[in-house]
């Protein structure tokens, strides 16, 4: 029985290993998802962001167990910073899931950004399909929270959820500069600290500023730490889910993320076919010495690696 026929039938290693296989570029992996997909878009995707340190791990873990009540199936995928030696994950979040990693019906896998900018790896995308097809009901994405670049998860989740927390003057601020417009619900966790209604009153503020009519972002207090208010969170999460659905955006918002997909896949095989060519007949380095040397533009170099394509 091959891979792809074993992850159909719900087999964990099968699943494990099609992740670590699109992580590395393996062709294979790539083979057996183009096979496969007609079997993928039944999972619904919440990408869970917010700046290092507001517990989006914790608040993860009591969240896919409140939706294991209910006897969902879910998939995590933690988003961590990439160790230098050995490219995998640092941080490891399935250290701070542990009594989920038991529970059969529960996937959860670390992966290291590799060096992909806006808190996701270049693999998630691939991942969340492995998960779909594999029967996950819902699957989490958690991002590295990086801050202002977190605008990536938009791209793959049907819903985000926005984790703040209390007097982290910076998350306001981040507010502002537009990341709250990708939140769809806000989780203000470790309210249990002083400073979290004023917290609340500003994002709330914020939103009467912004320009969203139809849907606005519900604002909720938690505490992941003392498990408060979970289930009241997980309602709204499923509410903007029913909203989706009912007004059709669903399909318009994951036609959008598909078309992002795509762009992106070609993109990235573009700038690889490019890459070797150039390095392959070390153009790139004359290029770059004609340009330090002012006998070219940068302009004109770029206009150089275009034609390799088109030989």
């Amino acid at each position: 029985m091959n891979l792809g026929e074993r992850l159909l039938k719900g087999d964990r290693r099968a699943c494990a290993r099609l992740i670590t296989m699109l992580e590395n570029n393996d062709d294979q992996a790539i083979n057996i998802l183009k096979d496969l997909y007609k079997h993928s878009g039944n999972a619904y995707v919440i990408g869970i962001t917010g700046a290092p340190g507001s517990g989006k791990s914790t608040l993860t873990d009591k969240i896919a167990k409140e939706f294991r009540k209910k006897g969902k199936k879910v998939g995590i995928l933690a988003i961590d910073p990439t160790s230098p030696f050995t490219g995998g994950a640092i941080l490891g979040d399935r250290i701070r899931m542990n009594d989920l990693t038991l529970d059969k019906n529960v996937f959860i896998r670390s992966m290291g950004t590799r060096g992909s900018l806006g808190g996701m790896s270049r693999a998630t995308w691939g991942a969340v399909k492995v998960l779909d097809i594999f029967g996950m009901d819902y699957i989490f994405i958690e991002t590295v929270g990086v801050g202002q670049s977190e605008v990536d998860i938009v791209k793959i989740a049907d819903t985000v959820l926005m984790v703040m927390v209390p007097n982290l003057g910076d998350d306001i601020q981040a507010i502002k500069a537009g990341i709250m417009e990708i939140a769809d619900v806000f989780a203000i966790n470790k309210s249990d600290l002083d400073g979290a209604d004023r917290t609340k009153l500003e994002i709330e503020m914020n939103l009467d500023l912004s320009d969203q009519k139809e849907y606005r972002p519900p604002v909720v207090k938690v505490s992941a730490r003392q498990s408060e208010n979970i289930g009241e969170l997980v309602d709204k999460l499923m509410e903007h889910r029913k909203y989706l659905e009912d007004t059709g955006k669903i399909v318009e918002r994951r036609k959008k993320n598909i078309r992002l997909e795509i762009m992106k896949l070609a993109e990235e095989e573009f700038m690889r076919l490019i890459m070797n060519k150039a390095l392959g007949e070390n153009l790139l380095e004359d290029l770059v010495n004609n340009v330090v040397l002012k006998e070219m533009d940068p302009y004109t170099a770029k206009d150089r690696l275009i034609e390799l394509i088109k030989e």
